[in-house]
């Protein structure tokens, strides 16, 4: 599970001149110019980049798969970004800064960030089943789509990555594999591109290689051919796959273990606009509150975006805070974590009969907890270092079960190992208030249980209740059919976003807990105490939930080539389910209703996005309006469009005004009209009539009511008009729009904003 993060984007400001360039030391930054309006005959772009070096330089002879070299031969490129991106990285001084930063045509200099990696029953729980009829099978499993991946690369002689059944191919693909002398390995037909950049290439004989875990998971969840028997040490047994398990992966390596650099992103999202993807999958971090001209990715993915890409990224696991949801441009799909039906079961049995179910991966066959042992919490000293286990005395634990406090989104296992290491036989991990009945099935060092808030406010109750209390552990495999369920996880980044806070964000959840995936084993990263290899491994984080998505929306892209990466958004969006399997509303952490803000629209049902009836659709050109409209300026938006624009020639827009799948307004006294567009995916003939599910306290009158379409492809615009039926609510409120026909539900989110303190 990945820790939290923040990254926030510095602009370089002027610095004094320091002496001589040879004497001081060199950093890596992102030089962001201004895009060229009129380019001479013959001059290149690596031409052009190194013009705005302050003395003659050459571009590092490594510099497509990334590398430092050393500071001695003057300012270097290390990459020259051609796609996605107007400038380059380079190593400068801060003298060299400086004067690259006053020349004509910098924008400005972005020095090196790294950003956290946001880290089998999935496809039955998202009703993706074998069959003629099915539409998994009808989608051909995403034949023929080329999903990219951007992470810690891939472990290439994993059987999910083998080529059975699987079209070689497409003509149009353009990328190269970097892999050599992988034993059983490399790339085939499934495997159709892997390249290193920058410091993940640190293994010069297989760059790509996958040293961390990370990536092979992540490639597997969104593309994994099938497997039979996958499960860890018997746990979540079954067939494993992934979303589209006929779809092509090419993997970017832009990540080590532990972070991935900004300059080695936009090096591998370049590259992969470059060889020809069609899906892009980033389970990365990113700043959440940069405006979109100051955020490299959101640039870059805008113009993936152009290019027809749909880009599909990590919301985060900064939650359940407000405002931290990070990649929240709306030409890209921003996804948060949810749980689904299946837990690895533990129950703990205390002295005076209580059961509380909780979780571990870790189900010991010869288990030391299995009778009533001695039950002890440190934490009732009042120690923050005692509640969580981090320090302890060995008097105190040995040869007993030990309670131990939540360290947030890691430590759990460590605590584990300080118990072991004291002489404890067993460990109850209880999550602190805000993380609510979220629980991990981890790779626990001793007979463990993790419970929820509420259970453990019980347990320790019960501790402080009695002179003598004992508690056991029991280990019940893989359940089924737990509920209620799917629900928010608690780390799971909440909207609104900062930087355009009137787009609804995250936009959809998806399964981000406990998710089987293929593993690649490491002696630097063993995941059990007893060190043996595993080929499959269970993890969570929206990191796990993105890569869910990148394959529905492939398959998607498969039965529908034609369609925009907007529209692809649209059908994820509005065929989404806003309840659970029960069909009561969808619960967050704390099992109460969970709000756009936490979920988006609701939790993806692939089974009905492949025929969502209508669509809101946008193009490039769409979106340019939309931010004049967020203010940034004639440059902001050039900077972002990768072309001149003058806003005082357009009419701008609200956020609420751009065509988007969901609705956020910021309503006082006077009513708000906007308009939308919807095209007709579905039946030629076909008849519509608008449903609105809201709060009595807020109006909303939809014209017209009804939508006649006669053709495919036929576009209807319509206007809603809302406003406060009473005394406006400073608590905001939510609902839904839907176009209702025979064979359709096309919901949109409704959020009217609380109103700021």
């Amino acid at each position: 599970m990945e820790s939290r993060w923040f990254v926030a984007v510095v602009l370089l400001c002027s610095v004094p001149l320091l002496g001589a360039g040879y004497l001081q030391e060199r950093k890596n930054y992102i030089v962001h110019l201004e895009p060229r309006d009129d380019v001479a005959v013959g001059d290149s772009v690596v031409e052009w980049h190194q013009s705005f070096l302050p003395q003659v330089a050459k571009l590092d002879s490594s510099a497509d798969g990334g590398g430092g070299g050393g500071d001695d031969d003057g300012p270097r490129i290390v990459y020259s970004y051609s796609d996605v991106f107007t400038g380059f990285a380079a190593r400068l001084t801060d003298e060299e800064a400086e004067a690259v930063r006053s020349t004509k045509g910098c924008l400005r200099l972005y020095p090196e960030e790294f950003l956290p990696l946001a880290t089998t029953r999935s496809p039955g729980f998202l009703g993706l089943h074998l069959g003629n009829e099915a539409f998994w099978s009808r989608s051909g499993f995403g034949r023929g789509v080329v999903i990219g991946i951007l992470d810690t690369g891939i472990l290439p002689s994993h059987p999910s990555f083998g080529d059975d059944g699987l079209q070689p191919p497409p003509k149009s693909w353009k990328g190269t594999c970097e892999f050599k002398a992988i034993a059983g390995g490399g790339c085939n037909n499934k495997i159709i591109g892997a390249r290193a950049f920058g410091s993940a290439a640190v293994n010069s004989s297989a760059p790509p290689v996958d040293d961390a875990g990370h990536g092979t998971h992540t490639a597997s969840t969104a593309a994994g051919n099938f497997v039979e028997n996958a499960n860890v040490r018997g746990n979540a047994d079954g067939t494993a796959s992934g979303m589209a398990p006929h779809a092509h992966l090419a993997v970017y390596k832009v990540c080590t273990r532990s972070r991935c650099s900004i300059m080695d992103i936009i090096a591998g999202l370049d590259a992969a606009v470059k060889d020809g993807v069609d899906v892009l999958s980033f389970s990365i971090g990113a700043s959440s509150g940069a405006p979109f001209n100051y955020d490299p990715i959101a640039i870059a993915a805008f113009k993936a975006m152009e290019r027809g890409i749909v880009v599909s990224c990590a919301a985060g696991n900064a939650g359940p805070e407000p405002g931290t949801v990070g990649n929240g441009a709306p030409w890209m799909l921003t996804v948060a974590a949810g749980t689904m039906d299946r837990a690895i079961r533990t129950t703990v049995k205390l002295g005076n009969g209580a059961e509380f179910d909780g979780e571990s991966l870790f189900q010991p066959g010869n288990n030391s907890a299995a009778q009533p042992l001695p039950l002890v919490y440190p934490g009732a000293d009042g120690s923050d270092t005692s509640r969580d286990c981090s320090v302890l005395r060995g008097a105190e634990v040995s040869g007993k079960v030990v309670l131990c406090e939540s360290r947030g989104l890691n430590g759990r296992i460590e605590a584990g190992q300080t118990v072991a290491a004291y002489g404890g036989v067993g460990m109850i991990v209880m999550n602190r208030a805000a993380e609510g009945y979220t629980t991990f099935a981890d790779a626990h060092v001793l007979p463990a249980s993790h419970v929820s808030f509420d259970a453990g406010t019980k347990i320790a109750g019960y501790v402080n209740s009695t002179d003598n209390p004992t508690a056991s552990i029991a280990f019940k495999g893989t359940v089924m059919g737990s509920s209620p369920s799917p629900t928010v996880t608690f780390f799971s980044s909440r909207g609104p976003s900062k930087a355009s806070p009137g787009i609804l964000k995250p936009d959809i959840t998806g399964p981000g807990m406990n998710i089987l995936a293929a593993w690649a084993p490491s002696e630097s990263h063993p995941e059990f105490s007893d060190g043996v290899d595993l080929s499959f491994f269970v993890e969570s984080g929206t990191s796990m939930s993105t890569p869910h998505l990148s394959g529905i929306a492939a398959l998607l892209k498969s039965l529908h080539p034609d369609w925009s990466p907007a529209a692809i958004k649209s059908a994820i969006m509005t065929t989404s389910d806003a309840v659970d399997r029960t069909g009561v509303p969808i619960k967050d952490e704390q099992f109460r209703h969970a709000t756009f803000y936490a979920m988006g629209a609701g939790y993806v049902n692939p089974a009905l996005a492949f025929d969502p009836g209508l669509v809101y659709d946008l193009h490039a050109d769409d979106y340019i309006p939309y931010l004049c409209g967020l203010g940034i300026g004639d440059d902001g938006v050039k900077e972002i469009a990768h072309r001149p624009v003058t806003c005082s020639d357009l009419k701008t827009i609200t956020e609420a005004e751009l065509n988007y799948p969901s609705l956020v307004v910021n309503l006082l006294a006077q009513p708000i009209t906007v308009n939308r567009t919807v095209t007709n995916v579905g039946k030629p003939s076909s008849v519509y009539t608008a449903v609105v599910d809201i709060s009595k306290d807020v109006s909303v009158i939809v014209q017209p009511p009804m939508l006649h379409f006669t053709e495919l492809k036929e576009k209807q615009s319509f206007t809603m008009t809302v406003r406060w039926a009473g005394q406006p609510n400073v608590a905001g409120a939510e609902g839904n729009l839907k176009w209702v026909s025979d064979d359709h539900i096309v919901r949109s989110p409704i959020v009217i904003a609380a109103k700021a303190e």
